[in-house]
């Protein structure tokens, strides 16, 4: 049967704008495109400790078999969620099946009707969509904009007293495409001061920031002040799922409202335990010289030391708005470098590839307009004379193109 008319369409001005979205195979050329920052996806050990520890605890069962409201609760979740809550110093973990789903779940149960949410201008599609399901009305505030956050906060808070709704912040610890972060002491400072509620999704901080890769909240020691944290396992620990850190209060709300959570299958007990195997694999090593968790902060400040070394620019607008190219200052496993336009930032990530090196090309309108780029994952496992290399191919590959 024929896709609709509109349908295709669409897929047609995906094409013309050489933007249209393909499946690929993996490969094994230099990764300096997944999330596995850490190497835990790849880890055998992690891999044999986590069957070890299911023959242990004499679980041999391949799904949760049903909903964790019915009959999928196995006992691996009060586990892992007891051990998340005391390391991520929280009263409560619960646990989604993924972060797109744990953002679902928050944000369309929770805001309620003509409650606000303000919510940074690039957070992830995940929460956006979440934000779309609540009867919330929700404003954009400038990427990490302290003075347009704090007056978009007083322009609401005046008929927040009146009206008697709430007013919820909502922000990322490490944003994904450009990779840098907020200041969060100081929206944390706002959040307090006007008595609104603050939400930090920290996807991309765990197992990079903090000790023993806690996140950046728990490093800036900030967690009293963050009504909901969302932590994710797809990336820097290696497996999969999710969880919504925040008070017990919280945590019966999700369970009876959040209707991700409510109507899905459970985890397997073999997910669970990865995740908790993963974890005891960060906290474990993390302060070895060799651990991977160091490596990734030396290679992250290495790859850091190369662009300055090779000359290659920091991204800005210049005087007349004209795009310019270069890396958005970062401090994460996540390097983007502005490339303009599509057709061009896919013919130098091409030319990596051809060179042995997977780089993510990153399109409008996934990013906007004029600021498609080249995204660069770092990884405890890089070496530097790859990080070197791949930084010199594109340095030259630059200067062709632009």
């Amino acid at each position: 049967m024929n896709l609709p008319k509109k349908l295709t369409n669409k897929l047609n001005i995906r094409e013309e704008n050489n933007s249209l979205r393909k499946l690929s195979p993996q490969n094994n050329l230099v990764d300096f495109s997944s999330n596995d920052y850490l190497g835990f996806a790849k880890s055998e050990v992690i891999f044999d400790e986590t069957h070890q520890l299911l023959i242990t605890k004499n679980s041999k069962q391949n799904g949760a078999t049903g909903s964790r409201l019915l009959s999928g609760n196995h006992f691996l979740y009060d586990e892992v969620e007891l051990f998340l809550s005391e390391f991520h110093q929280a009263e409560t973990a619960t646990i989604f099946n993924s972060g797109y789903d744990a953002n679902i779940g928050l944000f369309s149960c929770v805001p309620q009707r003509n409650d606000v949410i303000l919510y940074d201008e690039f957070c992830h599609a995940s929460i956006r969509d979440g934000i779309q399901l609540s009867n919330a009305k929700s404003f954009k505030f400038l990427h990490n904009n302290l003075a347009d956050l704090e007056k978009r906060v007083l322009a609401m808070k005046a008929d927040a007293i009146t009206y008697e709704f709430e007013i919820y912040v909502v922000t990322e610890s490490v944003f994904s495409m450009d990779g840098d972060s907020p200041d969060l002491i100081s929206i944390a400072e706002i959040c307090k001061k006007y008595n609104i509620y603050l939400i930090v999704d920290e996807a991309h901080a765990v197992g990079v920031f903090g000790v023993q890769g806690s996140g950046l909240v728990q490093k800036l020691q900030i967690q009293d002040a963050v009504f909901a944290r969302i932590i994710t396992f797809g990336k820097a620990l290696g497996c999969h799922g999710a969880a919504i850190l925040g008070s017990n209060d919280l945590q019966s709300y999700l369970v009876n409202f959040g209707r991700s959570f409510i109507y899905t299958t459970g985890l397997s007990p073999h997910s669970l335990a990865t995740i908790q195997i993963a974890y005891h694999a960060l906290r474990k090593n993390s302060t070895k010289t060799e651990s991977p968790y160091k490596k990734l902060n030396r290679n992250i400040q290495f790859f850091k030391s190369e662009i300055t070394q090779l000359q290659l620019p920091l991204f800005y607008l210049d005087a007349t708005s004209k795009i310019s190219y270069g890396f958005i200052e970062s401090n994460s496993a996540i390097h983007s470098c502005i490339i303009p336009g599509n057709t061009r930032v896919k013919k130098i990530a091409e030319k990596l590839r051809k060179m042995g090196f997977e780089t993510k090309a990153i399109l409008s309108p996934t990013v906007p307009k004029q600021q498609e780029r080249l995204r660069f994952c770092l990884h405890s496992y890089n070496s530097k004379k790859e990080i070197r290399e791949v930084l010199y191919l594109l340095s030259i590959f630059v200067k062709k193109e632009l």
